[in-house]
């Protein structure tokens, strides 16, 4: 189970890195601009290494923008509910916890689901070498993981 929710959770990062990184270029500066975000260090590196053509990068942007979109009303009510889960632990409201638990949960994986399926889209639109990188690049990043849970 915890190696399905990793798989999806990498899964769902690549794709979020994948749909942010479609913005415009800023305009050049004196000095280039450090990124800020491990998800933008991420999202550049792997754009980088994929070497995507214009046409894959639309079809990222437009997969992933759907997906963004589609998973908008999962966002609110995933608000929603933590605010109600928090108003119910300070009522000490043990049923209403479970509950408020067990829909955040179902939520949750509703939007794994909507990232995961966004991904799988973006995937087979690249070409078998792109494949092959992005396989590699998953790997990699599964290890550092692994080598960060034996570590700390």
């Amino acid at each position: 189970m915890t190696n399905r929710l990793i798989r999806y959770a990498l899964a769902g990062a690549l794709a979020t890195g994948l749909a942010l990184a479609q913005t415009s270029a800023p305009a050049p500066q004196a000095a280039p601009a450090k990124t800020k975000t491990v998800r933008g260090t991420v999202r550049h590196r792997l754009l980088k290494a994929l070497a995507l053509t214009p046409a894959q990068k639309q079809q990222a942007k437009t997969i992933f923008q759907e997906a963004k979109t589609a998973n908008a009303p999962f966002r609110t009510q995933l608000q929603q509910n933590r605010q109600s889960l928090a108003a119910a632990v300070k009522a000490n409201d043990v049923a209403a916890i479970r509950q408020l638990t067990l829909a955040q949960g179902n939520v949750r994986g509703q939007m794994m689901a909507a990232r995961a399926e966004a991904m799988a889209k973006f995937y087979a639109t690249l070409t078998p070498d792109q494949k092959t990188k992005a396989d590699q690049i998953q790997s990699k990043v599964r290890q550092r993981i692994a080598a960060r849970r034996n570590n700390g």
